[in-house]
């Protein structure tokens, strides 16, 4: 199990940074290699990419900056830097203030994100019934005040990181899951209960 990192909250920088690194597919496929593997260099990242090593280098350089992967210094010599995937615990707090072009950023990360996400939803209903399980789906509504959203939210966190493993750390049995929350309030439409018996007006 992975220990819990200090939390980093975000800035608008940090957030049109972010989003200009994940827009990137390569950086997004070098997050996932290193995330499942835990440690590579540029020469087997790049082998596994199909990419140059000196398009890994770049990149992978590009991502450190971001604090999203470190370089393994005992490993690195010479022109051979060996990095690992960190665990991260990244938020962004509401009502950050932003400039308008920190605020675009900020929601085009967030629709990039979605439409990965969106995948995901379809590919756990269209594979619920012969998944074996592994596919599981729950959806609810809850009347909660703020105080009690942050409660959740925080337990909800704590419970995550008690599941967490080590970047490359692969348990026996295991597969990578993807686990998602959102919580927002439900005031769209909704219809009007019927009337039932007895009822007046």
């Amino acid at each position: 199990m992975a220990e819990r990192p200090e939390r980093r909250v975000l800035t608008g920088a940090d957030i049109k940074a972010l989003y200009k690194a994940l827009s990137n597919p390569v950086r997004r496929d070098i997050l996932s290699y290193l995330g499942d593997h835990g440690e590579a260099n540029s020469t087997s990242v790049a082998k596994a990419l199909g990419e140059s090593t000196g398009t890994t280098s770049y990149h992978l350089r590009k991502l450190a900056d971001l604090k999203l992967i470190a370089e393994i210094e005992e490993r690195s010599n010479g022109r051979e830097r060996w990095w690992r995937s960190l665990s991260k615990d990244i938020y962004t707090p509401p009502g950050l203030e932003m400039t308008p072009d920190e605020r675009e950023a900020a929601t085009k990360l967030g629709a990039l994100k979605m439409s990965h996400d969106l995948g995901l939803v379809v590919s756990a209903y269209t594979g619920y019934d012969t998944a074996g399980g592994w596919n599981q789906i729950y959806r609810s509504g809850l009347r909660m005040t703020e105080e009690q959203i942050a409660s959740f939210v925080e337990e909800y966190q704590t419970l995550i990181w008690k599941y967490v493993n080590e970047p490359g750390e692969k348990p026996p049995g295991s597969r990578q899951m993807a686990v998602r929350l959102y919580m927002l309030p439900d005031e769209g439409p909704h219809p009007t209960p019927p009337k039932l018996d007895g009822d007046e007006g």
